[in-house]
């Protein structure tokens, strides 16, 4: 992505009578949380717009927007030391920074999909497992919720693979 952003891609998944489209979103959508929430309140969808960013292979941030109402979830809140975005989802959250001896882990919105038969526990997990780098556990998200292929292709859009 270009240098005006920290994230290493960002897309978008929208339903549109029951069939997921995702693109990659421009570099300039990620620079900050206000212009990813503005970029994903573009895109027309069945209940609302599914963003989805990867930041420097070190943690993902999940949104989901529909109208006013913007759900978040950051897969490592201890990411917020080093990178604005997630300080920005952080204070977004109402959720302090991160102390020295902090392990890590998600905060926000564990339940963000819940209502797409993705329930809390498996998200959890999948942003717990340390074997793991953001994208692919975004690629796990994206396969768990139906559209794995279509996330790939934006990614490499969005990456120039």
């Amino acid at each position: 992505m270009a240098e005006d952003s920290e994230a290493d891609f960002a897309v978008a998944a929208v339903r549109d009578e029951g069939r997921w489209e995702v693109a990659a979103l421009p570099p300039r959508a990620a620079a900050s949380l206000d212009s990813l929430v503005h970029a994903l309140r573009q895109q027309p969808g069945e209940g609302g717009t599914i963003g989805l960013v990867s930041v420097g292979d070190d943690f993902f941030v999940a949104l989901r927007v529909a109208g006013d109402d913007v759900r978040l979830l950051i897969s490592d809140a201890t990411a917020a030391e080093d990178w604005k975005l997630a300080a920005e989802v952080l204070e977004a959250l109402g959720e302090p920074l991160p102390e020295e001896s902090d392990d890590g882990g998600p905060a926000g919105d564990l339940a963000i999909f819940g209502d797409l038969g993705f329930d809390a526990f498996e998200l959890e997990a999948i942003c717990e497992d340390v074997e793991q780098y953001p994208d692919e556990m975004l690629g796990s998200i994206a396969g768990r919720l139906g559209f794995a292929e279509s996330f790939e292709d934006a990614v490499d859009a969005a990456t120039g693979r």
